[in-house]
């Protein structure tokens, strides 16, 4: 019954940007740190940020730190990453998870959705 659509994904040239969102459903929203992770081909899937229950914590990859920001909206049940100054390495399908807090947040809760890709090509 929990649900985690990630949208927003797309072709984009190295230098510009994207925002991600995560609609979450079927669980207390609120009560969970969530995460987004990116899975590029022949990769493992990898953590790329985190943001507490309240939103007042957040931690980043060093790979996307400065360029990367994971917000959540818990009125909307949405968790948001706004990615700037892409580049190629950057592309992967990107997934959301729900977590029990965000700093070293342990195992992803729930399965994983369908993902949304993000090509950064010129």
């Amino acid at each position: 019954q929990v649900q985690l659509v990630e949208s927003g994904g797309g072709l984009v040239q190295p230098g510009g940007s994207l925002r991600l969102s995560c609609a979450a459903s079927g669980f207390t929203f609120s009560s969970y740190a969530m995460s987004w992770y990116r899975q590029a081909p022949g990769k493992a899937r990898e953590l790329v940020a985190s943001i507490s229950a309240t939103g007042g914590f957040t931690n980043y990859a060093d790979s996307v730190k400065d360029r990367f920001t994971i917000s959540r909206d818990n009125a909307q049940n949405t968790a948001y990453l706004q990615m700037n100054s892409l580049k190629p390495e950057d592309t992967a399908v990107y997934y959301c998870n729900a977590n029990r807090r965000a700093g070293t947040p342990g195992p992803a809760l729930y399965s994983w959705g369908q993902g949304t890709q993000v090509t950064v090509s010129s």
